[in-house]
This record gives structure tokens, C-alpha cells and sequence, in this order.
């Protein structure tokens, strides 16, 4: 019998093995198989009841300290020259821990983005937590400069545009790649960084002129490294398709199916269709279809398609166009429900019970072919009253079961009691040339919310079927929020007036409760994001932990394989369960779900920052012409530089930097998230109604600075210290200097 090690031995070797700490992991260190990983599973469950592990995935580590032997990442050197790392193994909830790496004499050079495996000790100094030497370089990430061309003598230099980069870069005349002066530039460092003078690069690609309207997305899918063109041979791949034939598959050419959309949507990946359900065994129920688009019958396994969909992990979408994770073959033709075309689909056939109770469901590979592509607000109006040409004929027999069906669901979405936060999302309206022309809030309507539930109920069936038929998949995964941000968000909520119950396990009922209380209030807003703020979030894992925002046990995307590359592994393993071809999940997929897992959680989070990046750029263009114009906003954020202020109008995002307000020095305090005046106590903190004047907007860089004037109503008061310095804080500063200076002495003695 293999001997079980002890909890200390477990705990030893997590620390000692910090990238290698899933339970198989464990398992196989220890050589223990078959029944004997009941007892390691045992171990390891005490250990996280007793603290001394957190569960992440399917991973354990140490919450409250940093492994001895940890991989890092290098960030850019610091103003004295010292090198800071982000260690990339941190799993805690509180602030990450600072890592000071101390080089030796015979170390490599370092630079921004190099990854280290290192050793570290805990120091207790004012300004980090840890000390790290270096072990191994485990490998480079080139750092990538996206900025504008100078023209100078000898070659030249890059501007950078990211609001974050301050540093310029020369390039010699070698490494100038045939630039234009004032050229919009992507460019990669050339050789080690030197203490002395600018560091050096060399352009990769010219990108044309920064200021033009349409290169604001293409600077995002540049600066965050999104694929933006296909190889060859993925469009030779995408070419070769045809469309699919009845052979083995389910008839649904006569269902009158439809699509609904926005109205500049290009592709169509889900439709829908419901009638009264005529068994006699469920009274005034519903039966509800959801077709999609069968993407796994073009995008085998392996293949070159394939690679490059998993690459991009999901189509980014920005004003002015959309990077897609499948070529325009297949995500603008072939996969996409067009009306009156025969498409291939994988259908769900969903019956519910008055209350809206899913109580079965069925899963078929098909043939369909949509009645109509219909737009949200044309659905709306015809619902409303007012149909048109199009939608009137549609009207009785398809979009009134429809709406009948959503009734229904709505009762019972009212029961599960998701998570109900009112954010609207907000519209760019953009010229042909690409200037902005307005900027909105989207308006949401209850064709928008049918289709949202219908979706969400056919991503439930699907987990449901994967999960009764024993299949691998990847889920979609909310975690419920840690309590220190709970903590947080029912402090904000007790200094608004209202209350969020303490000592019981949090639902999201509890929650809703909150913001209905708040709802049409002047702290509506303020609840609305704090809630939202206290969010885990979502990602996807092959474990189930539930979707807590959804309040659902079960929960996977299946309802858009177009652009985004989980769903078409739900899919494939679909076809794999209900054994309807060789076009399935495949062994080697199986056996890299966790890898495929992360790696389109991050490319997720990678599109969004650059929509986000994107969207501040134009508004940025947008509010340019109004700079010295004052506007109504609400504080939305604190940080020891500054505060944040969403824009009423348009939504935008501001600054305004501590060093503006007024004549006194202002105290950060994080865990109250506050400024407070040294002199005269006067505090600015989150959800606080402001006025303020635009200062300043760059286009380029997306950045928005302001001024404060009033807030709630009150005007800044001047303090009595000069100018935005204090004596204390003088001194503070000095203080720090002098550490620093010590401690860097002590470093090169040693």
C-alpha cells in the first residue's frame, strides 16, 4: 500500500512545486494511484478547512504568502533604476505583494517582460515584501511599443500612445523599417536596456497615420496583440468548405425558426421558435427551440481553422469593425443562419410548464433554414402594436408564442432570483469617415431580454445533457465574491442608509434586494457599481463551480461557436455524447481542456480591454471640441493619484489627479476607498455626485483629465498648505528617500 503523505509533507511540496499544485499533481509526486487518492482528496479538504490552503480551479496553494520559489515577471525599471516583478503564482484576495528582485554581478540582464523562476525571502520594508534572486530565466517576452515615428538625425525615436508609457525610444536609422515621420509605429526593444540614455528598438510594422479616425480600434488590436489577419492557410482551409447536406441530420426546413439581431449584426448564429405545448401532461406550457449554427462540422479538431480559433479564443468587437475568430467564409456565410438558406445546425428542443420550469429537453444535429432575420427594435414594435411589412405575417404564429413562452420564463427567472444590476451599455455612433457622431445608451427592450433568456436556457441544457451523459467540457464559471469585498460593498451600502445582511450565506436575492431598495434613488448608481465592483470574474474551467451571477448549479456557453471558441467545444462534445459523427471532442482536446481553459479566459479579458481601450479613445475624440466645458458626473473610483468620474452624458471615464485639488496634501485611504484633506478634513470618495470642468482630452492615449469644482453641490475648500504640498508630506518623502538610499548601499556591499 502506498504510504499517504502527512499534511506538513503536502504542504512542503506545494511550496517547493508552486506551478505543479493540482491534485494529480500531488498525486503523481507521491505515487498514489487508484483508491488511495480518496485519502489524499481527504488531506486536502482538511487543509483548505483549516486555512492552510485555497482551492483555485483545480489548483491549491498557500493564500497568504508567496511560494519560496515563485515565477515572476519583470516589470519596467522604477525611477531609481530598481527592479520590481509581479509574481504571477499570487492567488490572494488582499493587495498583491511587492517583489524587489536584487540582482547579482554575474546575473543576464533583465527587461520589462522577461519571466524568472527565482527564490524569495520576506523583508519587511516600507516600500516590499519580498526579496527575489534570481534562479533561471525560464523565457522572454519581448516588450512591444506601439507609439508614433520622429524623424531625427541619426534614425529617430518612438512616442509612445499608451497612456501608461511615458519612456521614448530611439530607433537607429538600421532599425527605421522605411518609417515616416509623424507614422503611427509597432516596434519591439533592440538589445538590453542601458542605465544611461533612452532604450532602443526597432519597427516591426508601419501602421499609417495615428490620426485618423480609424486607426483608434487598430491601435487597440495592436497594443493588446490581438490576431488580426488569417494565414494562408486557414483561408485556403475556410475556402474549400461547402455547404452541408440532410445526410444524418434532422429535418427542420419546415420550422418557421428565426433570427433576432441587432440591425448592423453580420453574422446570425442562434434562432428560436416556440409554440403551446399540446401534451396533455403540461397544461398552458411552452415548447421552445434554440437552433446554432453548427460550426463543429466545418472546424475539425487539428486542423488549421481550428488552431487559429483556439489562437484567438473570440471575435473582438469595436466600433468600427470586428477581429472575428473564424473567416468570413464560414462566420459570414456558411455558419451563419441566413434567411430563406439551409444551414446546418445543432437544435434543442426545450419544453417548459406554465411557471416557465424547464421540466426536459431535447438535443438534435439538424437541418434548418430561417424564416426571417429580424432586428430587436422592428420585434419590439411589432409586440408593441406597429409591425411592418416583415414582421406582421410573423406576428401570430411565431413572435406571440415567443413572447407567450418569455412570460413564462420571466416567472420563473423572478424565483431563481439571478443577480439584477441596472448598467446601461453605452453606444458609439460613428461617421463613414469614422469620426463620432453621437455618443448613446443602448436602450433595452424585452426582444433584447427574450432572447437573453432563451440563450441562457439552452447554455442549462447543454451543461445538463454533458453532465448526465458523463462528457468532458468546459463550463462557465462565476465564483460567489470574497468576503473582503463583501465586507466592502456593505460598508458602502450601511453609509448610504441601507443594509446587506451579515452571518448568512449570501444569495443573490440578498443582493437584489440592495439594489431594488436603492433603485431611483441618488445612490442608485452608487449601488449599481459598488455591487458590480465586488464581482468575481467569470471564466471558464472543465470543473463545475456553478455561475453565481446567474444563480444557476449548471451553466455553459453553447449558444454562439461563431466567436467564441468555448462554445464550439461544447459542441463537438455534444457530438461526441449523442455519437452523431467523427467531428467530436477529441482525445487530445480532453486532455488539454485546462490549458485550452485558460488560455481563452485570458484572451477574453484581452478583448475586452482593447473594446474598453477602443471606447475611451473615441469619447476621448469625441469630448476633445468641448475641453473648459463643466459636466455632471459621480466619483466611480480612488486611487492614491487620483479620482475617477464616470460622465453622466456620455459615460466616459475621467481623472482628476490629487495634485489639482486644492492647496492641501489629501490622505489615501484604500480600504475606506476615500481622499481626506490634511488640513481640513474635507473627504472625496466613491458614489459622491461632482461637478467638472474637461481640462484636458487626448485623443491619442484615450485620457481624460478634469478638474473638480463642486461636490454634492459644496465647493472645494483651498486648505492652507502650499500649493499641493505639504510639510508632512515633504518630510514623508524624504524620510522614504533616505531609506532607499540605505537600503540600495546595503545591496551593493553585500
Amino acid at each position: 500500500m502506498t504510504r499517504i503523505p502527512d499534511k506538513a509533507e503536502i504542504l512542503d511540496w506545494i511550496s517547493a512545486n508552486p506551478t505543479q499544485s493540482t491534485k494529480r499533481d500531488i498525486a503523481k509526486a507521491f505515487g498514489i494511484k487508484g483508491a488511495d487518492r480518496i485519502d489524499l482528496k481527504r488531506i486536502l479538504k482538511e487543509l483548505e478547512a483549516e486555512g492552510h490552503l485555497e482551492r483555485r480551479k483545480r489548483s491549491y496553494s498557500d493564500p497568504d504568502r508567496l511560494p519560496p520559489v515563485s515565477v515572476l515577471q519583470i516589470k519596467a525599471p522604477d525611477v531609481d533604476g530598481d527592479l520590481f516583478a509581479r509574481p504571477l503564482e499570487w492567488h490572494g484576495e488582499g493587495i498583491e505583494p511587492v517583489v524587489l528582485v536584487v540582482p547579482r554581478a554575474s546575473d543576464p540582464a533583465l527587461g520589462e517582460g522577461d519571466r524568472i523562476l527565482a527564490r524569495l525571502t520576506v523583508v519587511t520594508e516600507s516600500d516590499h515584501n519580498y526579496e527575489a534572486r534570481l534562479i533561471r530565466r525560464i523565457g522572454t517576452n519581448p516588450k512591444r511599443i506601439l507609439g508614433v515615428f520622429r524623424k531625427g538625425a541619426e534614425g529617430g525615436r518612438i512616442v509612445p500612445i499608451e497612456k501608461a508609457q511615458s519612456t521614448e525610444w530611439t530607433v537607429p536609422e538600421a532599425n527605421r523599417f522605411g518609417a515616416k515621420d509623424g507614422e503611427l509605429v509597432e516596434a519591439e526593444q533592440a538589445g538590453p536596456k542601458s542605465r544611461m540614455g533612452l532604450p532602443r528598438a526597432r519597427i516591426v510594422a508601419r501602421l499609417g497615420d495615428p490620426s485618423s479616425p480609424r486607426a483608434v480600434s487598430l491601435i487597440a488590436i495592436h497594443q493588446h496583440g490581438i490576431p488580426d489577419d488569417f494565414p494562408d492557410a486557414v483561408i485556403a482551409e475556410a475556402d474549400e468548405k461547402k455547404p452541408l447536406g440532410l445526410s444524418g441530420r434532422k429535418d427542420l426546413r419546415d420550422m418557421p425558426l428565426i433570427t433576432i439581431d441587432p440591425a448592423d449584426a453580420r453574422d446570425h448564429d442562434d434562432a428560436c421558435y416556440a409554440h403551446a405545448d399540446d401534451d396533455p401532461k403540461n397544461p398552458d406550457g411552452h415548447v421552445v427551440w434554440v437552433a446554432i449554427a453548427d460550426v463543429a462540422a466545418y472546424v475539425r479538431p487539428g486542423s488549421a481553422l481550428d488552431n487559429e480559433a483556439r489562437k484567438r479564443g473570440n471575435s473582438s468587437y469595436f466600433p468600427d469593425r470586428v477581429v472575428p475568430m473564424l473567416p468570413d467564409r464560414l462566420s459570414g456565410d456558411l455558419c451563419s443562419l441566413h434567411e430563406g438558406v439551409p444551414r446546418a445546425c445543432l437544435a434543442v428542443r426545450m419544453q417548459l410548464d406554465k411557471d416557465g420550469k424547464k421540466i426536459g429537453h431535447t438535443f438534435v444535429r439538424g437541418l434548418m433554414r430561417s424564416a426571417a432575420s429580424l432586428h430587436y427594435t422592428e420585434v419590439q414594435e411589432a409586440v408593441d402594436g406597429a409591425p411592418n411589412d416583415r414582421t406582421g405575417p410573423l406576428l401570430e404564429p411565431v413572435l406571440e408564442p415567443l413572447c407567450a413562452a418569455y412570460r413564462a420564463l420571466v416567472r420563473a427567472r423572478e424565483d431563481r432570483q439571478p443577480l439584477d444590476l441596472d448598467l446601461p451599455e453605452r453606444k458609439i455612433e460613428l461617421a463613414e469617415d469614422g469620426t463620432v457622431t453621437s455618443v448613446n445608451f443602448r436602450e433595452r427592450l424585452d426582444a433584447h431580454r427574450l432572447i437573453e433568456e432563451f440563450m441562457v436556457l439552452a447554455n442549462v441544457a447543454a451543461a445538463e445533457t454533458l453532465i448526465a451523459k458523463r462528457s468532458p467540457l468546459l463550463f462557465r464559471v462565476h465564483e460567489e465574491p470574497a468576503p473582503e469585498k463583501l465586507d466592502a460593498l456593505r460598508e458602502v451600502a450601511q453609509a448610504a442608509g441601507y443594509n446587506l445582511a451579515k452571518g448568512q450565506v449570501l444569495q443573490t436575492r440578498h443582493l437584489n434586494q440592495l439594489l431594488r431598495a436603492a433603485e431611483g434613488s441618488d445612490n442608485d448608481e452608487l449601488i449599481n457599481i459598488s455591487t458590480l465592483r465586488s464581482m468575481t470574474q467569470a471564466y471558464y474551467s472543465p470543473e463545475n463551480f456553478g455561475h453565481f451571477g446567474l444563480a444557476l448549479q449548471h451553466y455553459a456557453h453553447f449558444t454562439s461557436p461563431i466567436r467564441r471558441y468555448a462554445d464550439l467545444i461544447v459542441h463537438r462534445a455534444l457530438i461526441s455524447a449523442h455519437g452523431w459523427g467523427k467531428d467530436g471532442l477529441s482525445p487530445e482536446e480532453i486532455e488539454r481542456l485546462d490549458q485550452t481553459a485558460t488560455h481563452i479566459s485570458d484572451t477574453e479579458r484581452r478583448s475586452m480591454m482593447a473594446e474598453r481601450d477602443t471606447t475611451d479613445r473615441y469619447l476621448a475624440a469625441f469630448l476633445s471640441e468641448r475641453v473648459g466645458n463643466e459636466f455632471g458626473g459621480r466619483i466611480s473610483g480612488i486611487a492614491k493619484f487620483g479620482a475617477f468620474v464616470k460622465l453622466d452624458e456620455t459615460g466616459a471615464d475621467g481623472l482628476i489627479p490629487v495634485r489639482t485639488l486644492g492647496r492641501e496634501y489629501f490622505h489615501f485611504d484604500r480600504e475606506a476607498g476615500t481622499l481626506m484633506g490634511s488640513d481640513t478634513g474635507f473627504t472625496i470618495g466613491i458614489g459622491q455626485r461632482v461637478t467638472v470642468r474637461l481640462a484636458q482630452a487626448t485623443p491619442v492615449t484615450g485620457g481624460l483629465e478634469l478638474e473638480l469644482l463642486t461636490v454634492e453641490d459644496k465647493a472645494l475648500p483651498k486648505g492652507q498648505s502650499p500649493a499641493g504640498r505639504s510639510p508632512r508630506r515633504k518630510a514623508v518623502r524624504g524620510k522614504r528617500k533616505s531609506d532607499k538610499t540605505k537600503r540600495k548601499v546595503a545591496r551593493k556591499r553585500r
